[in-house]
């Protein structure tokens, strides 16, 4: 049996309605715990209290790579589908990920002014960063610019799959770049001192739940919007428009 295109719009919709809650509760307890753990965290040694900022910038580095990956899942599964609701489901994620990717800006430079003593150097990582940020930027930016024509979700999600080009290339800058960079190398296994790796993973875990829950949020929103946009043109078509007043 085949479902018809608004069925799964609706599946979709469903499916973020039904996620939206269960995964609030687990963010909230997840976010009680990683604020319990961060602060019982020790102190490092030679940065102070502000290496805690790791617990939350490396996180949101995660999410953000998250919410990209989702970003072209959902374009890959439009191009498959013609379904309007995956091109809802990717510029949902988008707008997601650029605001963990914008914590991600905001927070490096916190961190950098307490450990290298100003606050921003075009360090390879950080300026490939800045190039995600802005590449995903871009991304809403012609979404809002010319919102509702199939040709433009074609186009964003061809440019949300090759948007994921740049974090591989992110993450892996240190290496690429060598003694380029003065950021700090990837964490490994037992790179973090001792008392330290359950607020990281604590963090890391509410990250990518956050992501979860705001894209069904933004999702539930969009769906929203879409069936009154339906519902207005259906209105329009049947010339039921506000009536006008003569003055």
């Amino acid at each position: 049996m085949t479902t018809s295109p608004a069925q799964h719009r609706a599946s979709v919709d469903r499916l973020a309605a039904a996620i939206r809650g269960p995964s609030g509760l687990l963010l909230a307890g997840l976010l009680l715990a990683w604020l319990a753990a961060v602060w019982l965290a020790p102190e490092d040694r030679v940065q102070g209290v502000i290496q805690k900022i790791l617990y939350v910038h490396v996180p949101c580095a995660f999410a953000a790579y998250a919410g990209f990956a989702l970003t072209a899942l959902g374009g890959g599964l439009y191009l498959w589908r013609r379904d309007e609701a995956w091109d809802r489901f990717a510029a949902s994620a988008a707008e997601v990920g650029v605001l963990f990717c914008g914590l991600v800006i905001v927070t490096g430079p916190i961190w950098a002014k307490g450990t290298w003593g100003r606050w921003w150097s075009w360090d390879p990582r950080l300026t490939i960063t800045t190039l995600l940020f802005l590449v995903y930027v871009a991304y809403l930016l012609l979404r809002s610019f010319t919102e509702g024509s199939e040709r433009t979700a074609r186009f964003a999600a061809v440019y949300g799959i090759a948007g994921l080009a740049v974090i591989p290339l992110n993450y892996f800058a240190i290496d690429l770049f060598g003694g380029a960079s003065i950021h700090p190398e990837n964490l490994q296994r037992g790179s973090l001192g001792e008392g330290m790796g359950w607020p990281f993973l604590l963090g890391v875990l509410t990250a990518l739940v956050a992501v979860v829950h705001l894209v069904c949020v933004r999702l539930e929103l969009a769906g929203l919007r879409a069936r009154a946009a339906r519902r207005d043109a259906a209105f329009d078509s049947l010339g039921e428009r506000s009536p006008t007043w003569d003055t």
